[in-house]
């Protein structure tokens, strides 16, 4: 192995404004802090996140441009030929880019497939094709190649287990790590906006990517019910490719005054600490980072019962209020309840140290250590 060789690589598509992305990031920089070396391999050097990459970690950009599997899978092989990492910690990484790339290269690097979202509801979200009828089939053949697999939430892990054939108990469920000093510092700055000034309305925040997956129209729905039966506005974070019809959808409703659409916000977590409530609409998650997060702000939190992620964060409805998937009314019922009855700031806060980086890292170690026995993996 060469001797300038990293400890840890962590690999990932891109740096997209992503949950998942950020859960990664963190966790480079959790074990960055613990003084191991850091590689975060990207197949694209792009993406929001990539100008939040600390100089204490070393960015490698693959430059695999091709959407083509195999550009991605060759370009991780070369990398992990020339530097053979210890380990290997992938995420986003659907079909196993790295699983491939580490038998190809015949390096001893030892593969954590790190899965961060419920893949059967992904496969059924996206527009069946040739590719999107194998994945599962793929999934099947390759994930149990990796030498450690780590799920984002039990649902995750089930559906893994469902899929592969692995069994449940030999997948590690470890919680993203989305609770960092930085965050906590971030929801204490102000934020530039009219709505959340003094004894203005109060304010329902969602924050996610514009996509099917978070069915924020069904947000849109809710808070219309919400509005005929008090004051109230509602604000997305997010950009993505359903803005127009969300925009279309607004306008139809009359709302145009009462939800705000403002983009992809760098510091979403000032804006959650701000919010009175925040409401998930999502039809899946891996996790629901932004849910825990929203919970470290203090602020009381209505989302739906989607798998995978929610329920465990919120502990079955006990931090928070759990409503059916795809239904307005719920929804907006939730919404309305949890207004008049907010839970105290403190309760929450307690709650989201559950999901801090420390804790996160100390389980992340704690894989690391198992597969490298004769190599203890340890901070230098």
């Amino acid at each position: 192995m060469p001797h300038s060789s990293p400890t840890i690589s962590v690999f990932l598509p891109a740096l997209e404004g992503g949950g998942a992305e950020r859960a990664m990031l963190h966790l480079a920089e959790g074990l960055a802090d613990r003084g191991f070396k850091i590689d975060l391999v990207l197949a694209e050097t792009k993406g929001a996140y990539v100008e939040m990459v600390p100089s204490a970690i070393r960015i490698v950009d693959l430059k695999a441009r091709s959407p083509l599997l195999v550009s991605k899978t060759f370009a991780l092989r070369r990398y992990l030929q020339q530097e053979q990492p210890t380990v290997l910690l992938s995420a986003l990484d659907i079909l196993s880019s790295a699983t491939w790339a580490q038998r190809l290269a015949g390096v001893p690097t030892r593969v954590v497939m790190c899965v961060q979202t419920n893949l059967s509801q992904q496969f059924r979200d996206h527009q069946p094709n040739t590719i999107g009828r194998l994945r599962p089939k793929l999934v099947r053949l390759f994930y149990p190649w990796a030498d450690a697999i780590v799920a984002a939430s039990r649902g995750v892990a089930e559906d893994v287990a469902q899929i592969t054939g692995i069994p449940a108990d030999t997948i590690r469920v470890i919680y993203n790590p989305v609770v960092t000093p930085a965050v906590l510092a971030k929801m204490q700055q102000p934020v530039d906006h009219p709505w959340f000034a003094p004894d203005e309305p109060p304010v329902i925040l969602g924050v996610g990517r514009l996509v099917s997956q978070k069915d924020f129209p069904t947000l849109v729905d809710a808070f219309a019910i919400v509005r005929q039966q008090r004051s109230a506005r509602l604000m997305i974070l997010g950009e993505g490719e359903d803005r127009e019809t969300l925009e279309a959808q607004i306008r139809a409703l009359g709302l145009q005054d009462d939800v705000a659409l403002p983009g992809f916000a760098e510091n979403p977590y000032a804006y959650m600490a701000q919010a009175n409530i925040f409401a998930l609409s999502s039809i899946f998650e891996g996790f629901g980072n932004v849910v825990a997060e929203a919970m470290a702000a203090g602020t009381t939190i209505v989302s739906t019962d989607c798998p995978s992620g929610p329920a465990e964060i919120l502990d079955g409805g006990k931090y928070g209020t759990l409503v059916p998937m795809r239904n307005a009314t719920a929804l907006a019922a939730g919404i309305l309840t949890a207004l008049e009855q907010p839970i105290a700031p403190n309760i929450l806060r307690q709650r989201a140290q559950e999901f801090s980086v420390d804790r996160v890292v100390d389980q992340y170690i704690d894989v690391l250590a198992k597969l490298t026995p004769s190599q203890t993996v340890q901070a230098r």
